[in-house]
């Protein structure tokens, strides 16, 4: 019990958030037909946090399953590069080390990278806690979700349009948070280029493989900007 109320104390700051935008997956998926069943299952496999949210709508939209898949490894590839470090620590974790590699999320490795353990606790067990008890909320959120969703019997059209707001608050904070625009530029340059000249159904994949060519390219020159960030409080 120790343990887990210190690893209840480490991710506090990250169950509200966890919590709500779960809650929102379930409602969303919910109001395209599918049960909670399926919200469950997309919170226990797919565990993406927003691209979950960006998921219904691109699935509503008919868009083929292959090619959600690719947007997602696109959207998340920046877990490969921060994991990286983890893969030793994660590794003398036995059979927990699939797991770990699964569940390491942009909230769960900010925490990783933080947490100071006390000399009498397995390091290895918080760190296991952590990356569970912050999987299973999700799990829970979504599927509550989509039973509140069925529950619901005001008409939800529009409600689609919440990704779309979520995104945009995403990007107004990093602009504003970030001293580095090139990221923010690339995307946007190289969106509205493709979709110019391939239009709405097609332009997506070019437009991410661009930008993600152009960040490597430019990733000195990102980091150099980047040094001196200051985050507004």
């Amino acid at each position: 019990m120790k343990t887990f109320r210190f690893v209840i104390k480490q991710i506090t700051p990250l169950l509200f958030s966890y919590f709500f935008v779960g809650i929102a997956f379930g409602i969303l998926i919910n109001d395209v037909g599918y049960s909670a069943l399926w919200a469950c299952l997309a919170g226990i496999f797919i565990y993406a946090g927003s691209m979950q949210i960006v998921m219904v709508s691109l699935m509503s939209a008919g868009v083929p399953l292959h090619m959600v898949a690719i947007m997602t490894f696109f959207i998340n590839a920046r877990h490969i590069f921060y994991g990286i470090g983890f893969v030793d620590r994660f590794r003398k974790m036995g059979w927990k080390y699939p797991y770990m590699v699964l569940t390491l999320t942009d909230e769960t490795y900010s925490v990783l990278c933080s947490i100071k353990y006390p000399d009498n606790m397995d390091e290895q067990k918080v760190d296991f806690y952590i990356a569970l008890t912050c999987h299973l909320l999700w799990i829970f959120s979504c599927t509550a979700g989509a039973l509140i969703g069925q529950m619901i019997t005001v008409d939800m059209t529009g409600i689609e349009f919440s990704a779309t707001a979520f995104f945009v608050v995403v990007c107004v904070n990093q602009w504003r948070q970030f001293n580095s625009h090139i990221p923010a530029v690339a995307g946007l340059a190289s969106a509205v280029v493709f979709y110019m000249l391939l239009g709405a159904d097609s332009f997506l994949l070019p437009a991410l493989s661009v930008s993600m060519i152009v960040l490597i390219i430019m990733k000195d020159t990102i980091n150099q900007q980047m040094g001196g960030m200051k985050y507004n409080h």
